[in-house]
């Protein structure tokens, strides 16, 4: 629809052969409205427009009321000259139009005009009134405000102190400016015809389709956006992780246990009751209900029930059994060592081990995945991708809550040098290669390795995950074969995402100080798989 900025446009192109600029063509009118203008007309090339940006003066609000009522020295000239007899300080603002009524605007503007009336030597103190001693003045201020406000600067010869004393009065400020060169276009008009917008049947029976004005698509302007949700980071990265774990035939393990009791998150996995994950410093515990009872089914959520009875577990009770038995290997097998083990020979402590915590590593629930499978011994893969908790301080780079990548392969004689081999097989399908190992210390794997590649942009090694067997002291309380070998290995899912979207502070991908605009803009993510 066309406005009055759109006729003004054609009426000042329609007075001249040349481009117009329209900074000095409309000074008052915000270029985000002329720009808008402007295209409207281009797409019906009715005008040609380039948009320039450029830096120049602008007039502050003090510096646009002095071009209406004229500089401060000069309204008080004025005042006093059309006093025959003079005026007092007491009758001068009285005689002085438009001053506000009151206020410190008012006092600075006398004060300052009289100061500069005087030091022109337009007026002059005759006792107690001030005198006109000129007859006539020229309004310099003034007359450099309007030439700044048409060309946002002053000629040269005038250019270097004055700008200098009108910026110092806070007359005028320096900024960015955008304006634009209009020309005709092919199809330039000085009237505005009416665009159709809708081929209409009556428009089909009349006939008057032959004459209308039909306005054309635009094929290169931006659909509306539609107002929806978005995936986190962290999903989109996750999500990759996964199916590159069902390509190689894993198995996804249920993981919706965020708390666990001592002995699945330590105990069973070989690691002592005097470990330093255990304390406070490290593990976060539950205070009420503080204590679980034991395991004792397949029903995991009814561990953190106590003194929980139903039918399921009447009908459980054999297993219930056999998890009275594992109870008693992993007791034994800490206290005094069994299956060739010594043990670490201290008096385990049942209470310690029923204490609820928020689970420190998702191998609480692998664990609990390889006992299942000591009722039904086979080659086995799992996997999970979920949350653990850590008492850490937070800094750029750690959190309390963090993802975890595990996974888990179980099978008959497996070896060291098959697990080094699968890694580099696991690592390639995120394009990932040239690794390293190192040898490395976990209570429940031994040998345990270290996993590090060459990070080509930081121009050093850095490690990537953490990987190991893990010990027959975990593995044979379960009731698993003696020569069943299981390889496990994992990682943060945040580092790789991290490093996928730019991000150097991990407050910044998740937690209370994400942006939700980062959420709903960053695009999605594809690892380079081999």
């Amino acid at each position: 629809m066309a406005t009055d900025l759109t006729f003004q446009i054609l009426e000042v192109l329609s007075q001249t052969q040349d481009s117009v600029r329209s900074d000095n063509a409309f000074p008052s009118v915000p270029s985000e409205t002329i720009d808008s203008e402007l295209r409207r007309l281009a797409s019906r090339n009715m005008v040609v427009f380039e948009q320039k940006d450029d830096s120049g003066w602008f007039l502050t609000p003090e510096g646009e009321d002095i071009v209406v009522n004229g500089s401060h020295e000069a309204r008080v000239f004025e005042a006093v000259q059309k006093a025959a007899a003079g005026l007092t300080l007491t009758d001068l603002p009285a005689n002085i139009p438009d001053l506000p009524a009151e206020g410190k605007k008012r006092d600075e503007l006398l004060k300052f005009g009289k100061g500069q009336a005087f030091k022109a030597g337009w007026i002059y103190k005759d006792k107690d009134k001030l005198k006109a001693k000129v007859e006539g003045i020229t309004d310099a201020t003034r007359e450099q405000l309007l030439v700044i406000q048409k060309t946002r600067t002053l000629p040269k010869d005038e250019k270097g102190q004055a700008i200098s004393a009108l910026a110092k009065r806070s007359l005028v400020i320096m900024r960015k400016a955008r304006f634009y060169i209009i020309s005709k276009g092919p199809k330039y008009s000085k009237e505005y015809i009416k665009e159709e917008t809708d081929l209409t049947a009556d428009m089909l029976a009349s006939g008057e389709w032959k004459t209308v004005q039909l306005k054309p698509y635009n094929f290169q302007s931006k659909g509306a956006l539609t107002i929806s949700g978005a995936l986190h980071p962290l999903n989109k990265v996750r999500q990759e992780f996964r199916q590159i774990f069902f390509e190689m035939g894993f198995e996804e393990m249920p993981t919706n246990c965020y708390v666990e009791t001592g002995f699945w998150n330590f105990d069973a996995l070989f690691v002592p009751q005097q470990h330093p994950a255990r304390d406070m410093q490290d593990t976060f515990f539950i205070s009420d209900p503080a204590k679980a009872d034991k395991p004792r089914g397949p029903q995991r959520q009814q561990q953190h029930l106590p003194n929980g009875s139903n039918a399921s577990e009447t009908n459980n009770r054999k297993q219930s059994q056999d998890y009275e038995e594992y109870w008693d290997n992993v007791k034994e097998t800490h206290e005094n060592g069994k299956y060739g083990s010594i043990g670490y020979r201290y008096p385990w402590k049942e209470d310690e081990s029923l204490r609820l915590v928020l689970r420190t590593h998702t191998t609480a629930t692998s664990t609990y995945m390889l006992r299942q499978l000591a009722a039904n011994p086979r080659p086995a893969r799992y996997f999970s991708i979920d949350r653990v908790f850590r008492n850490e301080s937070v800094d750029a780079t750690h959190l309390a809550e963090f993802h975890q990548v595990e996974g888990v392969i179980a099978d008959w004689n497996l070896s060291l040098g098959g697990l080094i081999g699968f890694m580099e097989v696991f690592f390639a399908k995120m394009g990932i290669h040239n690794l390293r190992f190192k040898p490395a210390y976990n209570p429940y794997t031994e040998p345990s390795l270290e996993i590090f590649s060459y990070h080509a942009g930081l121009g050093k090694w850095v490690e990537i995950g953490n990987s190991g067997m893990f010990r027959a002291e975990m593995l044979e309380p379960m009731g698993l074969p003696k020569d069943m070998r299981v390889y496990g290995w994992g990682l943060s899912l945040e580092r790789p995402t991290m490093i996928k979207y730019g991000v150097k502070n991990i407050r910044e991908l998740l937690g209370h100080k994400v942006e939700l605009s980062f959420i709903e803009s960053n695009p999605a993510v594809r690892l380079e798989k081999d």
